[in-house]
């Protein structure tokens, strides 16, 4: 069952009413401890399209405890090279834990367990292993490598930083569904408010006002990859999700609550592909997503307007190469023109691509 509320003025108002209206009953237990994992990716406000409105986050907050919960705490992990202390900060959730008296817990700092699963090891932050009761709270936004980023792909903020960069080198697609063989999603809600379809990091957000709730994040996920405009089988950590038991792909038998379809945004959503005619200019190998975002985000800035002969390089495949082009990124620092940074900000990537 997936429960889809086309929200009003009151987002946590909404969320809450959401979560009342589900199925959520049949798997949560008062007793429990709940930890809710929203996408703090970077410390940019939710209004930019890439993090998780904190007012969602309240009304799941606001749910849970009417419902008897006791044990509530807000967990995250911001991408390499963010603050994640900073990012609850900016992003609103510090003001809105301290008037619920919820601890924001920095997954940065905790200790690991080596699990695995479908020839992984991988070392999973302990404060996600051993909450009762995960809630995934992820934006529905377009990713520049994987296409989709949402409850899936949300749970590699539960890992260290330098398994996250491991994970790019790694291909992406096979070890987040790894991933969700290991770590059990207890609910998923997701944040379809003003997600970016262009880019994960935010800054074009698309307006389209829902809230989507369900049990399992693969029959989520695949339902909001439809929903912007993707077939399933463009998204590899879908196919591998399903055929490793994560669940089942959204289908016409899936039962949808639709909830305030007066709200209901008027226009279809699409993943905007925009990135993907930059690619071709691009020479990538094992890029962390900060990193290729940034890139990808300053091509489509410049439109075209690139100086750079040759292909483009990025990633950590290029740690110990040399050669005559341009890297993007610390790990390119031996080409003739490398913009340093982990990573790299797109205004300085520019810079370099006009000039050179």
């Amino acid at each position: 069952m997936l429960t889809i509320t086309y929200i009003g003025d009151n987002i946590a108002q909404d969320t809450y009413e959401t979560l009342a209206a589900s199925d959520i009953r049949l798997y949560l237990d008062s007793g429990q401890t709940v930890s809710i994992k929203p996408n703090l990716v970077t410390a940019r406000p939710a209004e930019d399209g890439a993090t998780t409105h904190p007012e969602v986050v309240e009304g799941i907050i606001l749910f849970l405890k009417e419902f008897g919960v006791k044990s509530i705490s807000i967990i995250e992990s911001s991408s390499v090279g963010t603050n994640t202390k900073r990012a609850f900060k900016i992003c609103g959730y510090e003001e809105m834990a301290e008037r619920h008296n919820i601890p924001l817990i920095d997954l940065k700092s905790d200790h690991t367990t080596v699990c695995r699963a479908h020839g992984y090891e991988m070392p999973i932050c302990n404060t996600a292993l051993q909450t009762d009761f995960l809630i995934n709270v992820p934006v529905l936004k377009a990713h520049c490598q994987t296409r989709l980023t949402c409850c899936m792909k949300n749970l590699k903020g539960c890992l260290p930083d330098s398994e996250k960069r491991r994970f790019h080198s790694l291909g992406l697609h096979k070890p987040i569904a790894a991933l969700n063989t290991l770590l059990e999603t207890g609910y998923c809600v997701v944040d379809g408010i003003c997600g970016d379809l262009s880019f994960e990091e935010g800054g074009t957000p698309v307006e389209s006002n829902r809230i989507i709730a369900g049990k399992n994040p693969l029959t989520v996920d695949s339902f909001c990859a439809e929903l912007i405009g993707y077939r399933t089988d463009e998204i590899g950590y879908l196919l591998y999700g399903q055929q490793w038991g994560v669940g089942a792909f959204y289908s016409r038998e899936t039962e949808i609550l639709e909830r305030s379809p007066e709200n209901k945004p008027a226009r279809t959503l699409h993943g905007e592909r925009r990135f993907e005619k930059h690619q071709k200019t691009v020479c990538e190998d094992a890029a962390c997503s900060a990193c290729y975002a940034a890139l990808m985000y300053a091509l489509h800035r410049l439109g075209g307007r690139v100086n750079a002969k040759g292909k483009i390089n990025i990633g950590q495949g290029f740690k110990s190469k040399s050669g005559d082009g341009v890297g993007i990124g610390d790990c390119t620092r031996g080409f003739a023109t490398s913009v340093p940074g982990c990573p790299p900000k797109a205004v300085d990537i520019m810079e370099a691509l006009k000039s050179r």
